[in-house]
């Protein structure tokens, strides 16, 4: 499995960017997940949440639409520069 781009917390919370490369360039993904204790030792992640988990998680959202966007900026930067150094 490849690598995140990146991955944003609060608390028991995450979201996780990912990076994507097609034929039509580069584009962003995001998953999230709550963490959660199962027994004594065993952590787990489940993709539900629940009402108290909303709001944050919309924060962890705009995060994350905050990180793509700067990183959109930066690969479009790149490949400007990228096509006037040929």
């Amino acid at each position: 499995m490849s690598k995140p781009a990146n991955k944003i917390r609060i608390g028991a919370l995450q979201v996780t960017i990912w990076r994507n490369h097609g034929e039509k360039g580069i584009w962003y993904s995001v998953t999230s997940a709550r963490g959660y204790k199962q027994g004594d030792d065993a952590w787990k992640e489940t993709d539900s949440l629940g009402f108290d988990d909303l709001l944050t998680m919309g924060k962890l959202l705009d995060q994350a639409h905050t990180w793509i966007m700067h990183q959109q900026q930066a690969d479009a930067k790149a490949r400007k520069e990228s096509v006037q150094a040929a």
